[in-house]
């Protein structure tokens, strides 16, 4: 399942930024809060259907596209926190002067795609 980041403006609300008097933290819209903690709970839900289809001993296969459907949850997940943290903190960051920011946020971009 791909989702082209257009497709998640209106699941991302541009709020403050995530540092707050200098300590790092996020700072989403309870809207957004609760789009992202409704689905890890789905996945979790899915987590726990894998287990149980091994626990099974189900076909391979079938585990397989689960964690695949699984994965593309996940990724779904980091893809809206990535977009709500560039438009709100690495703007911000660099509209202040700071493009060490972006050095930061290729880092995580790293990690996510090695996945």
């Amino acid at each position: 399942m791909s989702v082209n980041l257009e497709s998640l403006d209106h699941m991302v609300e541009v709020d403050e930024c995530c540092s707050s008097d200098g300590e790092r933290k996020s700072h989403h819209s309870d809207k957004v809060k609760n789009n992202l903690v409704s689905r890890l709970n789905r996945i979790e839900g899915q987590i726990r259907g894998i287990k149980g289809l091994i626990e099974k001993d189900t076909y391979c296969d079938d585990v397989i596209t689960q964690i695949s459907a699984t994965q593309s949850a996940i990724n779904s997940v980091a893809r809206i926190l990535l977009e709500g943290h560039m438009k709100t903190c690495v703007l911000e960051k660099i509209q202040e002067g700071d493009t060490e920011i972006l050095d930061e946020v290729m880092v995580t971009i790293q990690k996510l795609m090695k996945k």
